[in-house]
């Protein structure tokens, strides 16, 4: 008797299950379908993506190379990384921008390349690490015709330790205090320079020559 009882319900909980899947089986396999599309939309992205990434920075690489080599018209290649970061990937779209900032910096169009960096100082989608930099390459530039208290009012933030660019940002703000006539100020901000372990080799040696020149 209790073989015949489980029989039934054998029989029983196999009907349920049969009836449960007519009525849901479209249903899961729909979501099944779908969740293969998503996956498969999800890859094709990023393999686009990735495609995308790979033709930006060859682009970008060949614009580098091309604007280093002899008699290259730097204007032209200013406005070629301008277009460069209209439909790049978000990485090499901030390195373009900065890479023509820089070529309008060295080319006398000081007003578009101080406006360049200024918008990506601002840009809050640029990684801050970018918008830091553009704010000191802004400061260093806009020395000779900004206003020094607002340079140093933008510097100062950046000078603090374990800031990523705080030795550049001493600098700047030592030029800045020269240039307002505060040579203590200067000074302290060179010997900053001088003392941090991690300032490169290249500004160390600029702090040097200006310390020397302060008579320190």
């Amino acid at each position: 008797m209790p073989d015949l009882i489980d029989e039934v319900d054998e029989e029983l909980r196999a009907e349920r299950a049969k009836k449960l899947a007519q009525r849901y089986g479209g249903l899961a396999t729909g979501v099944l379908l779908l969740a293969i599309a998503g996956i498969g939309g999800w890859e094709g992205w990023r393999w686009y993506e990735r495609r995308e990434a790979a033709q930006a920075g060859q682009a970008f690489l060949t614009a580098t190379r091309d604007a280093a080599a002899e008699g290259a018209d730097l204007r032209a290649s200013a406005e070629r990384f301008a277009g460069l970061a209209q439909g790049a990937p978000a990485g090499y779209r901030t390195l373009a921008r900065l890479r023509a900032a820089a070529l309008l910096a060295e080319t006398g169009q000081l007003d578009p390349a101080l406006a360049a960096w200024e918008a990506i100082s601002r840009d809050n989608e640029v990684d801050p690490l970018y918008r830091d930099l553009a704010t000191v390459l802004w400061g260093l530039h806009a020395l000779d015709a900004g206003d020094a208290a607002q340079i140093e009012a933008r510097m100062t933030p950046l000078a603090t330790p374990g800031a990523p660019w705080r030795a550049s940002a001493q600098e700047v703000l030592a030029l800045a205090a020269l240039k307002r006539g505060n040579t203590e100020q200067a000074r302290r901000a060179l010997q900053a320079v001088l003392a941090d372990a991690a300032t490169p080799q290249g500004l160390r040696d600029r702090a040097s020559r200006l310390l020397q020149g302060l008579g320190s």
